[in-house]
């Protein structure tokens, strides 16, 4: 059985819709910045970042890279990957399978960002990079569970690198930088302490998720997880066609997401939205119509509606507006309503 039939599949996971609408988003659109799914231990959070693994795409990567470089970007290609291209080498492509790179609490900062051989520098004049977690995490799912229990400092890495889609290590004056674009998803529970709020701001989503309290949920997700205990192979299997629909879906969405205009009529309520909750900065207006957008495309259209902008604004701007402490993180439904009526 391999690793991912392990994994109880995505496409049975009972409710948390937000939460798995948020995950899809960010993969159809990975500039969306990420996600941060908050809520008590037993709601399904580290289950549904898992086993995503089950219905994310293939990428097109430059064969021999190790840090996989994108075929279609070459702009964005690594020093090693640059230098071949630069003497006429015609690199070929292969397709890999994303995967989801899990960050342990336990981690230094070599282990994230890797390591440069000073020695051997001083010895050759030549740098040998020992690559770590961001280089594995590029073009993949970077996924820190408790991450609101992570040193401070590895989170501002982290935040940095994603920001930047690169990872700069330098030591001893000797500086080395590659590709480090990722999707970075953080989950943790709430009672066990907080984000700073800027870098709550830093996720592009947030989601908070609670146990299922209807009565006839909560007898199927007893029944899905007990038939899954009871023969993980064979469950798997049985979900195989809904899981395959599903990863079809996504690469249709993040093949016509281009073609989505830029709606003026949406990004004027975009901007009325953002005004309206008292939320500064610009990067929650582009965040929600990036969102916005990839939600249209999940749903197989090429137009952003007011549904689209209804159902993402909550993920966008939650996190992101000001509270008293103790506070949750909540946005009025009603005054939502209102504002894009107005719009």
């Amino acid at each position: 059985m391999s690793s991912s039939q392990a994994l109880f599949p995505f496409t049975s996971i009972v409710g948390q819709e937000d939460m798995k609408r948020a995950l899809l988003l960010n993969i159809i659109d990975p500039g969306i910045g990420g996600v941060l799914i908050r809520g008590e231990k037993g709601t399904a959070k580290s289950t549904a970042v898992r086993s995503l693994v089950q219905i994310l795409p293939e990428r097109e990567v430059m064969k021999n890279c190790i840090f996989r470089c994108e075929y279609a970007r070459p702009e964005k290609a690594c020093s090693s990957c640059n230098e071949r291209l630069a003497s006429g080498e015609e690199i070929d492509s292969i397709n890999v399978p994303m995967v989801v790179v899990e960050l342990p609490l336990s981690a230094t900062e070599d282990r994230v960002a890797g390591t440069l051989d000073i020695e051997y520098a001083l010895k050759t004049g030549k740098k040998r990079f020992e690559p770590g977690i961001l280089a594995q995490a590029n073009g993949n799912i970077l996924y820190i569970d408790e991450v609101n229990l992570l040193d401070d400092h590895l989170v501002d890495l982290l935040l940095d690198s994603a920001a930047m889609g690169v990872n700069y290590v330098e030591r001893e004056g000797v500086s080395f930088s590659h590709p480090s674009r990722f999707i970075l998803i953080g989950t943790m529970n709430p009672e066990e302490g907080d984000l700073r709020p800027q870098l709550l701001d830093r996720f592009g989503l947030s989601v908070d998720v609670e146990g299922e309290a209807d009565i006839e949920d909560k007898i199927e997700i007893i029944k899905r997880r007990l038939t899954f205990d009871r023969d993980p192979e064979r469950y798997v299997n049985d979900c195989q066609p809904d899981m395959n629909a599903l990863r079809k879906k996504i690469a249709h969405a993040k093949n016509i997401i281009n073609q989505i205009a830029l709606d003026d009529d949406a990004i004027n309520i975009v901007v009325k939205l953002t005004t309206h909750f008292g939320i500064t900065g610009h990067r929650a207006d582009i965040t929600l119509m990036k969102a916005a957008r990839a939600n249209a495309a999940l749903e197989g259209r090429i137009e952003v509606t007011l549904e689209d902008l209804r159902i993402v604004s909550a993920l966008v701007l939650s996190h992101r507006m000001k509270r008293r402490p103790f506070e949750g993180l909540c946005l009025d439904a009603d005054e939502l309503e209102k504002c894009l009526q107005v719009g």
